[in-house]
């Protein structure tokens, strides 16, 4: 990510999903003297502990508690017009995964949550409470491309007549249940797409992303890069697919003689693919082993 946005002394940046502040912290490092970092994050919990982490770096900093896609206004707020990089890293923090009360994780039982503000919001119990199984059928499918999903739903929906569901070890039993045993994925548990369309569902992730990144390129100057760091194959095609409208990619229907869409190149990609952790990072950080990083740069 260094490598690749190039941060440099005096630069502005925006980290627009600081999380505990890792990525924060390095940038902030390299933007001395006289740089600037905007950070960005939807969960206070996160942000109060990157507030610390951050401090050394004194006014060079600034925390805001927002979404990603609520930028603009962030930016404007703070008087913020042109950037020099910006990163988002859509992956969940440790911090919430690791939480058993923030309900992200069914490794060890908490209430289900799985908001990642969670002052705002229906919680992951509730839509499973709620929802209808045609709903849930779709949620399941789309955000998890679970191919057991009617089966799933359905299964919840009796369930929660007898007893509500309201902690993450009872869904996941649920699931487990619900997909016959010689169909269960090698080497995770059954429940892992349920348990990421339901965190994507709650927090409305995918609908955040295209807005996110088209603002993040407004505000971007000449020559001034973009990098964003997906974690499944919903938010990479995402990525992709807005990086390749950026690019200038026609939209028109096939077989139109002329192009009538008025397509622009406002970014050219400079990652032809997506970057991937190398074999030692992983078994650094098991958890890096799903991420991809794209990266454009401003035209």
């Amino acid at each position: 990510m260094l490598d690749y946005l190039r941060p440099a002394p005096g630069d502005v940046f925006i980290d627009a999903t600081v999380g505990l502040g890792g990525h924060a912290s390095a940038i902030a490092e390299r933007i001395q003297p006289g740089g600037r970092l905007i950070g960005l994050d939807r969960d206070p919990e996160a942000l109060a502990i990157a507030g610390k982490v951050l401090e050394p770096f004194g006014a060079a900093v600034k925390l805001l508690h927002v979404r990603f896609d609520q930028m603009r206004m962030a930016l404007d707020e703070s008087g913020v017009e042109k950037v020099q990089g910006v990163l988002m890293d859509l992956g969940v923090s440790s911090l919430q995964l690791g939480r058993p009360e923030r309900g992200f994780s069914f490794t060890r039982p908490g209430p289900l949550d799985m908001r990642m503000d969670p002052t705002q919001g229906q919680t992951a119990a509730e839509v499973v409470a709620n929802a209808s199984v045609e709903h849930l059928t779709k949620i399941f499918y789309s955000y998890g491309e679970e191919k057991w999903s009617k089966r799933i739903a359905l299964r919840i929906v009796e369930e929660r007549e007898r007893q509500p569901i309201g902690d993450t070890a009872r869904l996941a039993d649920i699931v487990a249940g619900a997909i016959p045993r010689g169909a269960w994925p090698p080497g995770t548990h059954p429940a892992t797409r349920v348990f990421q369309a339901l965190r994507i569902a709650v927090n409305q992730e995918l609908d955040q992303i295209e807005p996110a990144i088209r603002e993040a390129v407004r505000r971007l100057g000449t020559s001034h890069r973009i990098g964003v760091i997906s974690f499944h194959s919903l938010e990479d095609r995402l990525v992709k697919s807005t990086f390749a409208s950026l690019c200038g990619a026609c939209t028109c229907p096939r077989g139109m003689p002329v192009c009538g869409c008025g397509a622009v190149a406002l970014v050219r990609m400079v990652t032809r693919k997506p970057l991937v952790a190398s074999d030692e990072e992983i078994r650094q950080n098991p958890r890096a082993r799903s991420s991809q990083l794209r990266v454009a740069e401003r035209t």
